[in-house]
């Protein structure tokens, strides 16, 4: 999404020129530029793939004709499968113009004749932006209203997020079992949460039980309660969680932790339907919708005999894969700006800002504790901020020394990627923070300006 200048009301963008002919392309990013933008120009289809395949851009500007008379078509193709976010504007001479039309109802945002105006050129790509721009903030509304209808907590633009709301809003009103996978943090009672709202249990208990750590007598008597007299100090009769949840949701997470003799009984309670307390011989009918969670390969277990495959099978009805934040670093922004809003409210301080050197730090670390870290440590800055602004004094030291970022697990974002496309990729991301700021991008690169210029220059940046 572009982000605002400062002190502008024009948005930074970042825009990828393609033009064989070198000067004109020059002219092109130069004009672009001037207004805050950050270029990278190439002059072959092949070079525009490598960075529509790599990169990440708001606006892409094509000739129509360069050495194949329809490479310009080509790199509008490959920016919609690449860059279904971003608006194409072609530029054409005369004679191209039906072809440029065509390709209007192909998805291009508008086409410019040569020789360019550049007054006429730079207003018109302000207006492919600014689309991009609106479309941007009306994901994010609609992201904001999915909170009044039961998803709260599930923010994001990514298209992982989106794929994730829009099934769970086909599998919340039916009374399919759901599993659902990720790492620690990324949210799975939040999801669990948010399909019982959604469902027709939703005026009934949503009962969640964490069975990590909890031992076979203890998870046994958790979910199908006991009788008086059952054991040592059982001086009453208590409802198990089952029980709890007739009518409603029981939410299992980390069920790859359950012991094997406990998964047998799990099994036979939900293909009975009921449930006998610890101590009784007289059996309860109960209906409970089964929603887990677990951060184990479930599969994996099953080939080392640690989980049982028909129960496997039993509860994986449709299973839901929660990404880690490293692989969705584009709503890390988002998720931030909610955090802080949410925190300042319940503190009753006013709605920080969050400075641009912080969202570049947040943006680049790898989060191991994936968004149940990040909402701590935006708590933690919000509560000890002095002022209506988060600047980087203000981060926890493990986040603002870089600590855990880039670890193996992080690398999954730039697998494919080769050292220069990483690095040109991390040069356009500094200088989109920055608003084009070559002293400030160099510094929080950790390289001098000279060094900057040299890359920019090398790699065809503006």
């Amino acid at each position: 999404m572009p982000v605002v200048a400062k002190d502008s009301d024009i948005p930074t963008a970042q825009i990828l020129v393609v033009d064989d002919e070198v000067d004109h392309a020059q002219v092109m990013g130069e004009a672009l530029r001037r207004l805050g933008h950050v270029c990278t120009i190439v002059h072959s289809l092949a070079d525009a793939g490598e960075e529509l395949d790599h990169g990440r851009f708001d606006l892409i500007v094509t000739d129509l004709v360069m050495e194949g008379e329809e490479d310009g078509l080509r790199v509008l193709d490959r920016a919609q499968q690449t860059q279904p976010d971003a608006e194409t504007i072609l530029v054409t001479a005369h004679g191209d113009v039906p072809t440029a039309t065509a390709a209007l109802r192909g998805g291009a945002y508008d086409f410019i004749e040569k020789p360019l105006d550049l007054e006429v050129f730079r207003n018109l790509a302000t207006r492919a932006i600014q689309a991009v721009m609106l479309r941007a903030q009306n994901d994010a509304l609609r992201g904001r209203l999915d909170e009044k209808f039961g998803f709260e907590g599930i923010i994001g633009n990514a298209p992982q997020v989106r794929q994730l709301i829009a099934t769970m809003r086909q599998i919340a009103p039916s009374t399919i079992p759901v599993l659902v996978t990720g790492e620690s943090g990324t949210g799975k009672e939040l999801v669990a949460q948010a399909i019982h709202n959604n469902s027709k249990r939703a005026k009934m208990q949503f009962v969640p039980l964490n069975c990590a750590g909890l031992s076979e007598s203890i998870l046994e008597d958790e979910l199908f309660g006991h009788i008086r007299g059952a054991f040592t100090g059982a001086d009453k009769d208590r409802q198990g969680r089952f029980e709890f949840a007739d009518g409603g949701t029981l939410f299992l997470d980390e069920v790859g932790d359950m012991p094997l003799i406990m998964q047998a009984k799990l099994l036979r309670v939900l293909e009975s339907g009921e449930v006998v307390r610890l101590g009784d011989n007289e059996s309860r009918h109960v209906n409970v919708r089964l929603i887990s969670a677990t951060n184990h390969d479930l599969g994996e277990l099953v080939s080392q005999g640690k989980f049982r495959e028909d129960l496997f099978f039993r509860i994986k009805g449709a299973e839901l894969k929660l990404s880690p934040l490293r692989e969705r670093r584009e709503d890390i922004a988002l998720l931030a700006d909610h955090y802080a809003r949410h925190y300042a409210v319940q503190g009753d301080k006013e709605i920080p800002q969050i400075s641009e050197q912080v969202l570049q730090v947040l943006t680049q670390f790898d989060w191991p504790g994936n968004v149940r870290q990040l909402m701590y440590v935006i708590q933690t800055m919000v509560v000890v901020a002095e002022g209506n602004k988060l600047e980087p004094r203000h981060l926890p030291p493990e986040v603002r020394e870089g600590k855990g970022e880039l670890a193996d697990a992080g690398l999954e974002a730039t697998t494919g990627m080769s050292l220069e496309q990483i690095e040109k990729q991390a040069i356009r991301n500094a200088l989109r923070v920055y608003a084009g700021n070559r002293e400030q991008a160099a510094k929080s690169l950790g390289i001098g300006e000279r060094t900057l210029y040299r890359k920019l220059k090398e790699y065809g940046l503006k």
